[in-house]
């Protein structure tokens, strides 16, 4: 029997430009927030890197409590879609605040200014507004390839905004007039861009109502505290694998922003990492719209991400290697391999994870759908903000020296560990997790047993 279908092609599409807002902060702030800070405000990358890893306390806590909260709303809005709009607003005013350092006040000051509006931003703002928007891919359908089609418009938009924001960043900084003040009014534009497209996504989906998630079925959820969430959350074991999975991710997307400088310094040309980029978002892009028809054919997510991924592990090894050789188009050639490898698990993630929350529904019959997605924050932010700060302590160790023609053989050294040989390794364990995700087979158990 043929599933119900929820929504038109414009409620995806729609729902996707979400990620233009998502990546207007995060591609941006990954990409750009380093080297901002340490070659236009001459902040310390050892410093910056330890503020972020602090800042990442808060990180934990919040993700659930807004997962938490979004499983108690109930408005005219639904229960994800008022923190989805709101939560952005408060993410444009504290991007703007992490780029728009005073360059008057002392090195103390300035450090106080990007910790505040750092934290603000992660643990509260981008939290809300992030756990929101994904969970609507199981609040809006319970259709399984509405699910994946969601997720595959979704990352189609994220990646083609990290590839556009990538590519033009430095050259309209540069078009600005470069400085503290350029980077400030590319900021204001970033904002501005967000908040429209995140209000378009926001409004172009309805949420189902509570009796329709539960079919038919009462249960007062909204009771459970947020211990007994907690609890809920951990005592599945794919919530933990997909939570693993995307800290690795983010790790990785950290170490390959670390390109701005390897672009300068190895290969003696930034202008390479608008190249690489898109050589790493063009072919995702493609895999994305793939995706549906991939999972159709291989009959489910968990084949076709676990052999994926097999493909783009061994191609990123190629990468490695091609670098070392000093092969740029080489590099460019398995770069473009990998992320068509990478491309299905980017595609179905939402979907898995929306397996991963019913799950939980057919054991408990809890269903806590926010907080199951508050995965993709927490992994987003601990995954990136511990790349960010990984990067700067890194940079740092290796005698990384602002603003010279030449850094010194350790710090380049680094630099080959760093974009080369960590995304290799984070891509190896990815695979290695993503062999035992099963969520569907498991799932599939459950409804036999309670037959």
């Amino acid at each position: 029997m043929e599933e119900r279908k929820y929504l038109k092609w414009y409620n995806k599409v729609g729902y996707g430009s979400g990620d233009i807002a998502g990546n207007v902060v995060y591609a941006f702030l990954t990409s750009f927030v380093m080297i901002y800070l340490t070659d236009t405000i001459g902040l310390n990358a050892g410093i910056v890197g330890t503020l972020i890893a602090v800042s990442k306390l808060f990180d934990g806590v919040s993700d659930i409590f807004f997962g938490s909260m979004i499983d108690r709303t109930k408005s005219k809005m639904g229960k994800a879609r008022p923190w989805m709009f709101y939560g952005f607003f408060g993410c444009a005013v504290t991007l703007f605040g992490v780029f728009a350092i005073p360059t008057s006040l002392g090195k103390t000051a300035q450090y106080a200014w990007f910790f505040i509006a750092y934290t603000l931003l992660n643990a509260v703002f981008y939290t809300a507004n992030n756990i929101a928007y994904a969970a609507l891919t199981s609040l809006v359908t319970k259709n399984a390839k509405e699910r994946v089609e969601m997720g595959s418009f979704r990352f189609m938009f994220s990646f083609g905004t990290n590839l556009l924001i990538q590519s033009i960043t430095f050259g309209l900084v540069a078009s600005f007039g470069g400085g503290a003040a350029a980077w400030r009014i590319v900021a204001i534009i970033y904002c501005i861009v967000g908040i429209i497209s995140n209000t378009l996504s926001c409004f172009s989906v309805k949420e189902l109502s509570d009796a329709e998630l539960r079919d038919g079925k009462e249960e007062e959820d909204s009771k459970l505290t947020l211990v007994e969430t907690f609890k809920l959350l951990i005592s599945n074991k794919y919530f933990v694998m997909i939570c693993v999975v995307y800290i690795l991710q983010q790790l990785r997307a950290a170490m390959l922003s670390v390109g701005t400088y390897f672009m300068t310094y190895v290969l003696f040309n930034q202008k390479l990492f608008g190249v690489f980029s898109w050589a790493i978002n063009i072919p995702l892009i493609i895999a994305l719209a793939i995706t549906p028809t991939l999972v159709a054919k291989a009959r489910g997510m968990y084949k076709l991400n676990k052999y994926s991924y097999v493909f783009a592990t061994i191609c990123r090894l190629g990468i490695v290697v091609a670098g070392y050789l000093g092969s740029i188009p080489l590099m460019l050639v398995f770069t473009v391999l990998t992320s068509l490898g990478e491309g299905p698990w980017q595609g179905d993630v939402g979907a898995v994870i929306a397996n991963c929350s019913e799950h939980t529904y057919l054991k408990t019959g809890k269903r806590i759908d926010g907080s199951m997605f508050s995965c993709t924050s927490f992994g987003t932010k601990l995954g990136g903000g511990i790349g960010v700060a990984l990067s700067g302590w890194l940079l740092d160790a290796s005698g990384y020296v602002n603003n010279v023609a030449v850094q010194s053989a350790s710090c380049i050294s680094m630099m080959n560990v760093m974009y080369l040989w960590l995304p290799f390794a984070f891509d190896l364990i990815i695979t290695i997790i993503l062999s035992f995700m099963n969520i569907e087979g498991a799932n599939e158990q459950l409804k036999e047993s309670m037959e």
